[in-house]
């Protein structure tokens, strides 16, 4: 069975720092490139971060540049999310994704949620 567990996410201050786990079972880790998602109250999902199967190419969306880091590790089939001086408009569920274009597939986790207030 394929499984996406996140974990990492909770309750902290504007400025603070998170770093997001997302622990994968169940598929070939290394062939699938992995992504981070958010989803914040009345909005859509957004994709906020990607980075490609060998872990070579990386990308943010605008909004988290300079601020956030994706990494993988293939020996331990997990990528990471690193939140660096977070913001109350990060506050969202954070999602992980993996996804092999060649076969088409496509996973999600079950989310894990950050909150940022003071």
């Amino acid at each position: 069975q394929v499984q996406l567990v996140e974990s990492g996410g909770g309750l902290l201050q504007p400025g603070g720092s998170l770093r997001l786990s997302c622990a994968v079972s169940g598929l070939s880790f290394s062939r699938y490139a992995m992504s981070w998602y958010r989803q914040a109250p009345g909005k859509e999902r957004e994709l906020v971060a990607g980075i490609s199967s060998v872990g070579g190419i990386t990308n943010y969306v605008d909004s988290v540049k300079g601020r956030f880091t994706i990494s993988r590790d293939n020996a331990k089939n997990t990528v990471y999310l690193q939140m660096n001086s977070l913001k109350p408009e990060d506050t969202a569920v954070y999602y992980c994704k993996a996804h092999w274009a060649l076969i088409a597939a496509e996973y999600w986790g079950q989310g894990t949620q950050v909150t940022v207030s003071s």
